[in-house]
């Protein structure tokens, strides 16, 4: 069944949002906060090692980095992008909406909860091209490991930042959804090296937002989204990062 995987994965954040939800209630402020940065913690690690794995390589029996300037243009052109247009206003009110529709007005963490889980578990090459094999062979499986994933990723930020985050299924939902349904549009444009320098890009802003759970929001991390779009098209560009 096509756009299976997205059901899968949209199910599994809410269930971990449920979980994490029960779970919270049942820690101290304090407890609630370091968990935060524990978790914070974790996903900077999963965000260095995807980093590290697109700009590392080993020639001549010799490890050697590449790719700086594919980050460094991307990140600040996509995040000059996202500030001219606004991406992260956006997100804000749609939180602000849902807060409000959910009946959490009373909440003062929701949209930040919100926004946070929904750059987590959106941002990444395993969310795209999950959708576009669903779309297109009806294999859902890397869906299914995402799911596995993000249930216990939004079960832990949940209980650490409050309910919000369960809301993230939201936006995963619109997004590999419409990726399943356009699959045969974006696929020939997700070449092996669109793939690898999107996967590069969505690890640094992946780390971005590890930083913000462990030293609170200094960084607005959906304005830097664009830049996974400029990744893709850097792919197609006739020379050499």
């Amino acid at each position: 069944m096509i756009g299976l995987g997205t059901l899968i994965n949209t199910a599994a954040i809410a269930v971990g949002g449920l979980v994490g939800t029960f779970a919270g209630k049942l820690f101290k402020e304090s407890q609630q906060d370091a968990l935060c940065k524990s978790c914070g913690v974790s996903v900077l690690f999963i965000a260095v090692a995807g980093a590290m794995e697109g700009m590392l390589s080993i020639r001549e029996q010799t490890v050697k980095s590449g790719k700086s300037m594919l980050v460094v243009l991307c990140i600040a052109l996509g995040t000059l992008i996202g500030e001219l247009v606004g991406v992260e206003r956006g997100f804000e009110r749609f939180g602000a909406w849902l807060k409000r529709k959910t009946g959490n007005a009373g909440d003062p963490a929701f949209v930040n909860a919100f926004v946070t889980a929904s750059l987590t578990v959106c941002v990444g090459a395993m969310a795209i091209m999950g959708a576009i094999e669903d779309g297109i062979k009806g294999d859902f499986a890397m869906l299914a490991v995402k799911s596995v994933l993000d249930l216990i990723i939004i079960a832990v930020m949940t209980a650490s930042l409050g309910k919000g985050c369960a809301f993230s299924a939201i936006p995963v939902f619109i997004l590999e959804g419409g990726i399943t349904l356009l699959s045969r549009l974006v696929a020939p444009l997700m070449t092996e090296l669109a793939v690898a320098y999107l996967s590069l890009i969505g690890s640094v802003l992946i780390f971005c937002v590890g930083v913000n759970l462990v030293w609170g929001k200094t960084l607005r991390v959906a304005n830097m989204l664009p830049s996974v779009l400029l990744a893709v098209a850097a792919a197609y560009l006739p020379f050499d990062f």
